[in-house]
This record gives C-alpha cells, structure tokens and sequence, in this order.
C-alpha cells in the first residue's frame, strides 16, 4: 500500500488524512499467476493499481475455420492505474479480457467508492483525470506504435517499458501485442544478442 500511498501524498497540498481516506477505500488483493480478472462480456467494477506484477490484455478472435486466437494490445505493469477503463466508465459489457500474466498484487476500488471520492474531493477527480490521461496516452502510443514502427522496434519499445518483466512475458504473448508469430520474434531475439 506504501507505493499508493506514496502517489497521494505527492499531491501538493492533500493532508495526510485526506490521504489515508483515499488509500483506504482501495482493498489489496493478490492473483496467482494466469488469473482471470476480467471476462469479456462482463462489467468492470473495479479502477487497479498494480503494487507487483504484471496484466494483459487481449480478445479473443475467432474465425469459422481456424481455431480462436488470443490477441494481446496491452500490458500494465507495477506502479501504474489499470482497469477495461470503457467499460469502467460506460457500465456496459466488456469486448475483451484481462489476465495476470504472473502473481500480481493490485489495490483496487470499486466504481462506486470511486464516485463517491469524485463527489468528495477534488483530489478524487484529480486522480481520476491522471489515470484517464495515463491509460490514453497509452493507447494513443500504441496506435502510433502499430503504424509507424517495424516489429523489431516495437519489441524493443516494448522491452525498454517493461525490462524487468520482458523475460517474464510468454513469447506468444509478447509476438501477439507486436503483430508477429512467435518464429519472427525469436529470429528478432536472436538478431538482438
């Protein structure tokens, strides 16, 4: 709770205790490796932070005459917001899934203890704005990412977010998040070394 507690009382002018109230409406949970967090078709409920670990997002695609594909376009890992934020905000069903990709500890809150900070405080919505901003620029990165640069580029992107999980990462799940099969990204692997 110390790494949450610490992005509140960064907020210039919060007082410890409006700082506690927040941290402790947030409730600690650890997922085991490969754990489902969320399900596509199902509401979130919950705004993450991730203490340790690693989460990744990714749908399902299916195709009538090939077997069904999970492809990865996120990941999230230590010290950052997370959540399906579209279905956070709208209330309506998820179109993907969210999986731990090792055991991760996360502090989450639930959507309505949320409101109810937004309603509170202005440091509520100042958190809620900092974590809207986060996960879009994140996204708009990524886009960017997919259009501009080569798969190599994106691998290392990639491993320069994240170097002290890349190796932790599944290779499938690394060539999926940059648009490859696993054989092209261990031919980039090796170029690499």
């Amino acid at each position: 709770m110390e790494k949450l507690l610490n992005i509140y009382k960064s907020i210039e002018g919060l007082s410890q205790e409006e700082a506690l109230y927040h941290v402790n409406k947030f409730e600690r949970i650890t997922f085991p490796k490969k754990t489902l967090i969320l399900k596509e078709g199902t509401v979130e409920d919950y705004l993450y932070f991730i203490d340790k670990g690693i989460i990744r997002f990714f749908v399902n695609k299916v195709h009538p005459t090939e077997p069904s594909k999970e492809i990865t376009f996120s990941f999230i890992a230590e010290n950052m917001f997370c959540s399906a934020y579209d279905s956070f905000i709208t209330r309506k069903p998820c179109a993907y899934n969210v999986k731990t990709v090792q055991e991760t500890i996360v502090y989450r809150i639930h959507h309505d203890d949320l409101q109810e900070l937004y309603e509170r405080s202005k440091v509520g919505n100042y958190l809620g704005r900092i974590s809207a901003e986060n996960l879009y620029v994140k996204k708009t990165q990524r886009e960017i990412s997919l259009l501009m640069h080569t798969a190599e580029e994106r691998y290392l992107n990639l491993a320069k977010a994240y170097p002290k999980f890349i190796q932790e990462i599944p290779l499938k799940h690394i060539a999926s998040y940059i648009g490859i099969t696993p054989q092209a990204l261990s031919r980039i692997r090796k170029q690499l070394l």
